[in-house]
């Protein structure tokens, strides 16, 4: 890239790698697997030039717990997956959640179960990214929906993990992870990073997990003189294991409160002709591309349709819809399955206004044509 020519064409998972690096991700432990190779491909090239580290791993199970170790050392460390790897991390995924460990997992979605479309687009994982590990726990999930958004939202989950010391999960679809687009990013130097809060006591006073009062506990990084024991059980402020009801329950609420304190600044929403619409497209993903053209179209007929656009799916933004429901007679919402995130628009909806859903698990794109098709038929 010249200076003459700021722009770039660049892969949705080159722009996820290079997310990643303008964020400060150092570390990459992770196992190859379609459709996300090309991530682990480029960082296996681009860390080592930056004095980071690549390994891979015998399986993703590994993987995972590579990064967990990675980041317990102090280092901001990524993953990545397809679905089936995605199943396999998800008894590490509630380790860090309980430990409270930043890492990021990046799963580009592919058709399932198990190994079903290993090259076609699918959005079948949404649900397993927020309930896939048992427990009580919450989680930050964002879907981006261009190639741009990629690069941006990788920086986004990287910060996310290290400000509120939890795991986030970045969601692509096979469409965005493969397509290619002309995007002009900034200098890393323009790019806004968070680093962990680091303990700014002797170490003899440090107590690992006792909440700032922003919710989030700072983390001494292992080597730098503060011994604290990390442990998957239920744990008090000190990070030892406890069965006493009252030190269970503040250690799960306060996974939940530090979420909550953040939950505007995590929920990534955009609203495209919302003013004056009285039907609405919720989208995410690759869907979002149909979504808008379906759009555009029915406006020009004179349909006043606009679109919700989700880059966050959880914690579910719900005044995305709260706010204009008022307004609303219908609401449709796309998806690349069954109805996931069909089902919390539902429940947010409340029986306010009719909501209808339309959905492909073939591995083929939802086209405008038919999100055209379904809104009028709602409309009419």
């Amino acid at each position: 890239m010249s200076k003459a020519n700021p722009y770039r064409l660049m892969q949705g998972n080159e722009a996820v790698a290079e997310g990643a690096l303008a964020a400060g991700v150092r570390f990459f432990g992770g196992y190859p697997i379609t459709p996300s190779t090309e991530i682990a491909e480029i960082l296996s090239v681009r860390l080592p030039e930056l004095g980071g580290k690549f390994i891979q791993m015998e399986d993703e199970i590994g993987s995972i717990a590579a990064i967990i170790g990675a980041s317990l050392g102090g280092a901001k460390a990524l993953t990545a997956t397809s679905g089936p790897g995605f199943s396999l991390m998800q008894e590490n995924l509630g380790y860090a959640c309980l430990t409270e460990t930043p890492i990021v997992i990046v799963n580009v979605m592919r058709g399932g179960p198990s190994t079903g479309l290993p090259t076609s687009p699918s959005q079948g994982d949404v649900m397993q990214a927020r309930w896939g590990t048992h427990g009580d726990h919450p989680i930050i999930v964002l879907s981006p929906s261009t190639v741009e958004e990629a690069f941006f939202y990788t920086v986004k989950a990287v910060n996310f993990s290290e400000k509120y010391r939890n795991p986030v999960i970045l969601l692509l679809d096979e469409v965005i992870g493969h397509m290619r687009a002309r995007v002009e990013l900034p200098p890393w130097s323009m790019i806004e990073t968070v680093n962990r809060i680091k303990p700014n006591m002797p170490p003899e006073w440090y107590v690992p997990y006792e909440r700032s009062s922003m919710g989030v506990s700072p983390m001494a990084s292992f080597g730098d003189g503060y011994r604290y024991h990390v442990t998957g059980l239920v744990h008090d402020i000190k990070g030892f294991p406890t069965g006493k009801p009252r030190e269970a329950q503040e250690n799960i609420f306060g996974l939940f409160k530090k979420i909550e304190r953040g939950f505007k600044e995590v929920c990534l929403v955009d609203y495209l002709e919302m003013e004056d619409a009285e039907h609405a497209i919720v989208a995410y993903g690759c869907m979002v591309l149909s979504a808008r053209s379906a759009m555009e179209q029915l406006r020009a007929d004179g349909v006043k349709v606009g679109m919700i656009k989700l880059g966050t799916l959880w914690p579910f933004p719900r005044f995305a819809l709260e706010h204009f429901l008022p307004q609303l007679k219908t609401i449709l919402v796309p998806e690349l399955n069954m109805g996931q995130i069909y089902r919390e628009v539902v429940r947010v909806n409340s029986g306010q206004a009719v909501v209808e859903k339309i959905n492909k698990i073939n591995g083929e794109m939802i086209s405008p044509d038919e999100i055209i098709k379904s809104m009028r038929g709602l409309t009419r």
